[in-house]
């Protein structure tokens, strides 16, 4: 399926390109995600989401595939399998940046192919979900991200020119590890809303009771290994 959004921030168009190609420095801004290493031009780490009592944990990577500095235009394509389960995510994201009246206009759309636990959302909700998950990222962006750099900046115009700097460290042969606090999964029946929950609680529903005659199938198989004949609950 494909997905269409829109959003602004208030950075000039080189400066806001220059951080939302940095695939790094914008990761823990996004809701559920983890960067968990780097190898090369390849971003390794996890997404979590929760959908009623179920948590899925997508493992995967993401890789910048087309870059376009004069066009400002980047393309992103990201994989990822569910830890549990036999779910799969893959999505090609392409971005393209222009100037805004108060800042950079950011234009993304997604080609999404998804199975598994998120897949019971239809297009409709997705799209509600992802809006909501973006709207989140552009907010922790702009605070942690984009402010920071300008109060870092006005920081650094006080030191004296003169001051030397060290030289930077080489870079580390393999993968290099992200020491990064671990996500919180993405509560997807709270970013869909009301509209969602009529669809997917029945599911729920089910689900929760599977999960309960499991308990009480395993229970009872443990009683009848103890006594060798059938415990009722």
């Amino acid at each position: 399926m494909e997905l269409t959004h829109d959003f602004s921030v208030s950075v000039p168009i080189e400066r806001a390109w220059s951080v939302l190609t940095d695939l790094e420095r914008i990761a823990p801004c996004m809701p559920g995600a983890q960067l968990l290493e780097v190898d090369g031009d390849e971003y390794r780490g996890v997404v979590k989401v929760k959908v009623g009592p179920i948590t899925a944990q997508y493992k995967g990577t993401a890789r910048i595939v087309d870059l376009d500095p004069d066009e400002h235009r980047a393309v992103l394509r990201a994989e990822g399998r569910e830890s549990r389960g036999q779910g799969n995510a893959a999505a090609t994201v392409t971005a393209t940046l222009g100037e805004g009246p108060s800042g950079t206009d950011v234009h993304i759309t997604t080609e999404l192919e998804i199975s598994g636990t998120v897949a019971q959302f239809g297009r409709g909700a997705l799209g509600e979900v992802s809006k909501k998950l973006l709207d989140q990222f552009v907010r922790e962006l702009e605070e942690n991200v984009l402010r920071a750099e300008v109060e870092s900046k006005g920081a650094s115009a006080e030191v004296s020119e003169a001051t030397e700097r060290p030289a930077p460290a080489p870079a580390p042969h393999g993968p290099r590890v992200i020491d990064s606090p671990e996500a919180k999964p993405v509560d997807l029946l709270d970013a869909a809303g009301g509209s969602v929950l009529k669809r997917v609680v029945p599911i729920l529903v089910v689900v929760a009771i599977l999960l309960l005659l499991g308990r009480r199938r395993r229970r009872a198989e443990a009683g009848r290994g103890r006594t060798g004949r059938p415990v009722h609950p």
